[in-house]
Protein backbone atom coordinates (compact mmCIF):
# COMPACT_ATOMS: atom_id res chain seq x y z
CA UNK A 1 0.00 0.00 0.00
CA UNK A 2 1.31 3.40 -0.84
CA UNK A 3 1.32 6.47 1.37
CA UNK A 4 -1.25 8.10 -0.88
CA UNK A 5 -3.97 5.54 -0.14
CA UNK A 6 -6.88 6.85 1.86
CA UNK A 7 -7.84 5.43 5.27
CA UNK A 8 -10.93 3.98 3.58
CA UNK A 9 -8.81 1.96 1.15
CA UNK A 10 -6.61 0.69 3.99
CA UNK A 11 -9.73 -0.46 5.89
CA UNK A 12 -10.98 -2.28 2.78
CA UNK A 13 -7.66 -4.14 2.48
CA UNK A 14 -7.82 -5.15 6.15
CA UNK A 15 -11.33 -6.49 5.59
CA UNK A 16 -10.15 -8.53 2.62
CA UNK A 17 -7.38 -10.05 4.74
CA UNK A 18 -9.82 -10.87 7.57
CA UNK A 19 -12.50 -12.39 5.32
CA UNK A 20 -10.86 -15.87 5.03
CA UNK A 21 -10.42 -16.00 8.79
CA UNK A 22 -14.09 -15.14 9.30
CA UNK A 23 -15.16 -17.83 6.82
CA UNK A 24 -12.99 -20.40 8.58
CA UNK A 25 -14.48 -19.54 11.96
CA UNK A 26 -18.03 -19.74 10.57
CA UNK A 27 -17.38 -23.20 9.03
CA UNK A 28 -15.74 -24.43 12.22
CA UNK A 29 -18.83 -23.38 14.19
CA UNK A 30 -21.13 -25.21 11.75
CA UNK A 31 -19.06 -28.42 12.00
CA UNK A 32 -18.87 -28.15 15.79
CA UNK A 33 -22.64 -27.70 16.07
CA UNK A 34 -23.21 -30.82 13.91
CA UNK A 35 -20.81 -32.84 16.07
CA UNK A 36 -22.51 -31.73 19.25
CA UNK A 37 -26.05 -32.22 17.93
CA UNK A 38 -26.18 -35.84 19.04
CA UNK A 39 -27.31 -37.03 15.60
CA UNK A 40 -25.94 -40.45 14.77
CA UNK A 41 -23.52 -40.24 11.83
CA UNK A 42 -24.80 -43.61 10.59
CA UNK A 43 -28.40 -42.39 10.48
CA UNK A 44 -28.36 -40.55 7.18
CA UNK A 45 -31.96 -40.21 6.02
CA UNK A 46 -33.10 -42.25 3.07
CA UNK A 47 -35.96 -41.40 0.75
CA UNK A 48 -36.84 -45.10 0.78
CA UNK A 49 -37.63 -45.35 4.51
CA UNK A 50 -41.31 -46.24 4.84
CA UNK A 51 -41.56 -47.22 1.17
CA UNK A 52 -41.55 -50.64 -0.49
CA UNK A 53 -38.14 -52.12 -1.25
CA UNK A 54 -37.28 -51.66 -4.92
CA UNK A 55 -37.90 -54.41 -7.45
CA UNK A 56 -34.76 -56.41 -8.14
CA UNK A 57 -33.64 -59.91 -9.06
CA UNK A 58 -30.01 -60.90 -8.52
CA UNK A 59 -28.30 -64.17 -9.40
CA UNK A 60 -26.75 -66.32 -6.68
CA UNK A 61 -23.06 -66.38 -5.84
CA UNK A 62 -21.90 -69.55 -7.59
CA UNK A 63 -20.67 -72.40 -5.40
CA UNK A 64 -21.79 -70.73 -2.16
CA UNK A 65 -24.84 -72.94 -1.92
CA UNK A 66 -27.17 -70.04 -1.05
CA UNK A 67 -29.90 -68.91 -3.44
CA UNK A 68 -29.88 -65.59 -5.29
CA UNK A 69 -32.01 -62.72 -4.08
CA UNK A 70 -35.10 -60.92 -5.33
CA UNK A 71 -37.63 -58.52 -3.85
CA UNK A 72 -40.12 -61.37 -3.45
CA UNK A 73 -37.66 -63.04 -1.04
CA UNK A 74 -38.06 -60.12 1.37
CA UNK A 75 -41.76 -60.77 1.95
CA UNK A 76 -43.16 -62.67 4.92
CA UNK A 77 -40.33 -62.26 7.42
CA UNK A 78 -38.32 -59.42 8.97
CA UNK A 79 -35.21 -59.20 6.80
CA UNK A 80 -31.84 -57.58 7.29
CA UNK A 81 -30.40 -56.73 3.86
CA UNK A 82 -26.64 -56.15 4.04
CA UNK A 83 -24.78 -54.64 1.08
CA UNK A 84 -21.17 -55.84 1.19
CA UNK A 85 -18.07 -56.54 -0.90
CA UNK A 86 -14.94 -58.60 -0.37
CA UNK A 87 -12.72 -55.57 -1.02
CA UNK A 88 -14.46 -53.57 1.73
CA UNK A 89 -12.45 -53.42 4.99
CA UNK A 90 -15.44 -52.33 7.15
CA UNK A 91 -17.40 -55.30 5.72
CA UNK A 92 -14.80 -57.61 7.23
CA UNK A 93 -15.06 -55.73 10.55
CA UNK A 94 -18.85 -56.01 10.71
CA UNK A 95 -18.93 -59.68 9.72
CA UNK A 96 -19.02 -61.08 13.31
CA UNK A 97 -21.96 -58.78 14.07
CA UNK A 98 -23.84 -60.13 11.05
CA UNK A 99 -23.05 -63.69 12.13
CA UNK A 100 -24.55 -62.92 15.54
CA UNK A 101 -27.62 -61.29 13.97
CA UNK A 102 -28.15 -64.36 11.77
CA UNK A 103 -28.70 -66.43 14.95
CA UNK A 104 -31.79 -64.36 15.83
CA UNK A 105 -34.75 -66.51 14.74
CA UNK A 106 -37.01 -63.44 14.35
CA UNK A 107 -35.08 -62.23 11.32
CA UNK A 108 -33.53 -63.40 8.08
CA UNK A 109 -30.13 -61.96 7.07
CA UNK A 110 -29.45 -61.68 3.33
CA UNK A 111 -26.63 -60.08 1.37
CA UNK A 112 -26.15 -58.07 -1.79
CA UNK A 113 -22.61 -58.52 -3.10
CA UNK A 114 -21.78 -55.09 -4.56
CA UNK A 115 -19.48 -54.64 -7.57
CA UNK A 116 -17.34 -57.59 -6.61
CA UNK A 117 -15.55 -60.39 -8.41
CA UNK A 118 -17.54 -63.57 -7.68
CA UNK A 119 -14.37 -65.54 -6.87
CA UNK A 120 -13.26 -62.91 -4.36
CA UNK A 121 -16.71 -62.79 -2.76
CA UNK A 122 -16.78 -66.58 -2.50
CA UNK A 123 -13.31 -66.61 -0.89
CA UNK A 124 -14.40 -63.86 1.53
CA UNK A 125 -17.50 -65.77 2.65
CA UNK A 126 -15.68 -69.10 2.72
CA UNK A 127 -12.96 -67.66 4.95
CA UNK A 128 -15.27 -65.84 7.36
CA UNK A 129 -18.36 -68.02 7.06
CA UNK A 130 -21.55 -66.84 5.44
CA UNK A 131 -24.16 -65.32 7.74
CA UNK A 132 -26.50 -64.93 4.77
CA UNK A 133 -29.56 -67.07 4.02
CA UNK A 134 -29.31 -65.76 0.44
CA UNK A 135 -26.75 -63.74 -1.51
CA UNK A 136 -27.50 -61.79 -4.68
CA UNK A 137 -24.63 -60.70 -6.92
CA UNK A 138 -24.88 -57.06 -8.05
CA UNK A 139 -21.79 -56.85 -10.27
CA UNK A 140 -22.83 -53.67 -12.10
CA UNK A 141 -24.21 -51.98 -8.97
CA UNK A 142 -27.65 -51.32 -10.48
CA UNK A 143 -29.63 -52.84 -7.59
CA UNK A 144 -27.55 -50.87 -5.08
CA UNK A 145 -28.40 -47.66 -6.92
CA UNK A 146 -32.10 -48.54 -6.70
CA UNK A 147 -31.67 -49.11 -2.95
CA UNK A 148 -30.01 -45.68 -2.60
CA UNK A 149 -26.69 -47.11 -1.44
CA UNK A 150 -23.97 -44.50 -0.83
CA UNK A 151 -21.19 -47.07 -0.40
CA UNK A 152 -20.50 -50.35 1.31
CA UNK A 153 -21.32 -51.53 3.82
CA UNK A 154 -24.91 -50.45 4.23
CA UNK A 155 -27.67 -52.37 5.95
CA UNK A 156 -31.43 -52.12 5.58
CA UNK A 157 -34.14 -53.51 7.81
CA UNK A 158 -37.15 -54.60 5.77
CA UNK A 159 -40.51 -55.44 7.32
CA UNK A 160 -42.47 -58.60 6.45
CA UNK A 161 -44.59 -56.56 4.02
CA UNK A 162 -41.48 -55.51 2.05
CA UNK A 163 -41.34 -51.96 3.46
CA UNK A 164 -37.92 -50.51 4.27
CA UNK A 165 -38.00 -49.68 8.00
CA UNK A 166 -34.54 -48.21 8.59
CA UNK A 167 -31.04 -47.99 7.18
CA UNK A 168 -27.59 -48.11 8.76
CA UNK A 169 -24.73 -46.57 6.81
CA UNK A 170 -21.30 -47.98 7.53
CA UNK A 171 -20.28 -51.07 9.43
CA UNK A 172 -22.69 -52.65 11.86
CA UNK A 173 -21.43 -52.79 15.43
CA UNK A 174 -22.96 -53.72 18.77
CA UNK A 175 -23.98 -50.10 19.38
CA UNK A 176 -25.89 -49.41 16.17
CA UNK A 177 -27.50 -52.87 16.23
CA UNK A 178 -28.84 -52.23 19.76
CA UNK A 179 -29.71 -48.58 19.13
CA UNK A 180 -31.10 -48.74 15.58
CA UNK A 181 -32.02 -52.29 14.52
CA UNK A 182 -33.20 -54.07 17.67
CA UNK A 183 -35.90 -51.54 18.68
CA UNK A 184 -37.36 -51.76 15.18
CA UNK A 185 -37.17 -55.56 15.15
CA UNK A 186 -38.98 -55.63 18.50
CA UNK A 187 -41.74 -53.39 17.09
CA UNK A 188 -42.15 -55.68 14.08
CA UNK A 189 -42.17 -58.89 16.09
CA UNK A 190 -45.65 -60.15 16.99
CA UNK A 191 -46.32 -60.52 20.73
CA UNK A 192 -44.87 -63.80 21.92
CA UNK A 193 -42.90 -64.14 18.66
Amino acid sequence: MSETESPRTKAAWRLIYLLPLGLFIALALVFLSRLESGDAPDAIPSALIGKPAPEFTLPPLDKLGAPGLARADLLGKITVVNVFASWCVPCRQEHPVLAQLAKDTRIRVVGIDYKDQPGNALAFLTELGSPYAAVGVDQRGRAAIDWGVYGVPETFLVGPDGTIITKVIGALDADNVERVLMPQIAKLTPAGG
